[in-house]
């Protein structure tokens, strides 16, 4: 493999040099023009930041039915109980420290079921942790790590100033190789129907996310967590430039709730279902885009009758902020947080 390597030393300024003035005046704007531009790097924020991103180890016993269950031949000996095999499953994510105290939010895929669960630091260390709590719907997890020492941590931002084309870093350890990081940009918001039966809304990111990194950190420039690394698009399992991610302020709530001490994540009671606008909705209510929460059914003396909400509107925003989908108003209405009040935006006909 060594043979297909190939390595060029040719000086940049005798390549500039052997190159005709009208090229080089072409390709002026995209060549570095200073040594501190050609110096520029994303080390120091990874450097700065990378020891708050942990590797989670789950293990779990399963047990395994005789293969000679039901045959009548082996029951003549060892009767109807047939002695069952034990054996560990493992998997393997990432985690992101966010507390000194060694709380750590991960995905609840990574840890599900996991009888045993250790975090492994960038410096090497491992220790033993417990969960705290987790929500299959949200896909989140909190654990503990079991220690009296202080961690390093990575500051949660405000997802929701998160903009399409932004760079990011994605932390984690994609399949078991280590601690790995890759950039990207944010390449779409507010994505729905990523993973069946699940709490909708993700941001969209094309930084390298493969098997391992659930559970990382996607990162902004200032050094932020901005989501939570959990699924990918892919047909042969491996990086297809599609990644998504649980945004930062999800966790935050969620975070909030494995503070105070609740067993299990609380989502807001509206009184209301809704369902996704269609394009002919939108044409006979006479919308420029196929966006917002139709409302379908309002339930008596709920806190959406009281607001005087009705079967046929359409929620568009939710305190200014626009809503795409019925997930999305969930989740605007989910990090607004229990016994808020909220304005939507509603049109009717």
């Amino acid at each position: 493999m060594q043979g297909l390597i190939k390595r060029a030393s040719i000086p940049l300024f005798a390549l500039m040099l052997a190159l005709p003035a009208a090229a080089v005046a072409q390709t002026a704007k995209t060549v570095p023009e200073s040594q501190m531009q050609m110096q520029l790097s994303f080390a120091p924020l990874v450097k700065q930041t990378s020891g708050a991103v942990v590797n989670v180890y789950a293990e779990k016993i399963i047990q395994r039915q005789s293969p000679f269950a039901g045959d009548p031949f082996f029951e003549q000996f060892f009767g109807q109980q047939m002695p069952n095999r034990s054996e560990k499953q493992s998997s393997l994510g990432s985690g992101v420290i966010v507390e000194a105290n060694g709380t750590v939010v991960t995905n609840n895929h990574v840890v599900e079921g996991a009888d045993d669960i250790k975090v492994a630091l960038s410096d090497g260390r491992e220790f033993p942790c417990k969960v705290v709590l987790r929500d299959d719907r949200v896909d989140l997890a909190v654990l503990k790590i079991d220690t009296k020492e202080s961690f390093p941590t990575l500051p949660i931002g405000n997802s929701d100033t998160v903009e399409v084309g932004d760079l990011v870093l994605a932390i984690g350890n994609p399949f078991g190789v280590g601690q790995t990081v890759t950039s990207g940009i944010v390449s779409a918001l507010a994505r729905n129907q990523v993973v069946k039966n699940e709490f909708g809304f993700f941001i969209q990111t094309d930084a390298s996310i493969n098997p391992g990194n659930s559970g990382g950190a996607l990162m902004n420039m200032k050094g932020e967590l901005i989501g939570i690394n959990t699924a990918i698009f892919s047909r042969g399992g491996g990086s297809n430039g599609i990644g998504f991610a649980i945004p930062a302020n999800l966790v935050k709530v969620f975070l909030a709730s494995a503070d105070a001490g609740v067993k299990s994540f609380e989502r807001p009671y509206v009184g209301a279902s809704f369902d996704a606008v269609t394009s002919e909705v939108a044409e006979a209510l006479g919308l420029n885009k196929v966006r917002g929460a139709l409302v379908v059914k309002v339930s008596d003396g709920g806190p959406a009758a009281k607001a005087g909400l009705k079967a046929g509107q359409i929620v568009t925003a939710v305190n200014g902020i626009s809503v795409e989908h019925p997930d999305a108003l969930l989740y605007r209405l989910t990090t607004a947080g229990l016994g808020k009040s909220v304005n939507l935006t509603v049109i009717e006909n």
